[in-house]
């Protein structure tokens, strides 16, 4: 049974590991290290996940040990990990298997922005049932296709290739270009 006495030195126990805790904190941010690197961490974390999430590819996992840590030669490892992450991220994103293909296709099918009031959109010419099924995060998030940024719209399509559709959802142009 707690008698108040005890239950005063508890909350005075995990008050003082609490402060200690800030007062470690506040001497490495007053150091001017923490702060910027864990920072940095993380925003080069988050531009590695948004990469790989426009490739639906699995996110790369984070224990987030940097936070949890004082050691900085740890965090500028972690931070150098997140920064080349991300470099190998944005550059496999930026460079799908089939770029030329649909750069091809782009070609013949119009601007990126295109909305021609046919039910299809962007540079792919989309419809909105592709849309739905192979970009509904995007057009839950921008709207239709003429919204999204060209290497969306290409991931969109490269989705739809990867499960199966190939180059189909356009024959003229992909026969066009020589992918059927």
């Amino acid at each position: 049974m707690r008698t108040p006495g005890r239950v005063l030195v508890l909350s005075l126990a995990v008050l003082l590991v609490a402060l200690s805790a800030l007062a470690g904190r506040a001497a490495a941010a007053a150091a001017g290290t923490e702060a910027p690197l864990l920072s940095e961490i993380r925003e080069h974390r988050s531009g590695t996940w948004k990469w790989q999430r426009l490739m639906r590819t699995p996110l790369t996992p984070s224990r987030r040990l940097a936070e949890q840590t004082a050691s900085e030669s740890f965090r500028r490892w972690v931070l150098r990990y997140w920064t080349e992450e991300e470099r190998a991220a944005h550059w496999r994103a930026t460079h799908p298997r089939r770029l030329a293909a649909w750069l091809c296709i782009h070609r013949h099918e119009g601007p990126w922005t295109a909305r021609t009031g046919n039910g299809y959109y962007g540079g792919l010419q989309m419809d909105l049932q592709f849309q739905r099924t192979y970009g509904a995060d995007l057009m839950r998030r921008k709207g239709t296709a003429n919204h999204w940024t060209p290497l969306e719209q290409i991931w969109v399509a490269e989705r739809a290739y990867r499960n199966g559709r190939g180059f189909y959802p356009w024959p003229n142009t992909a026969r066009s270009c020589g992918l059927l």
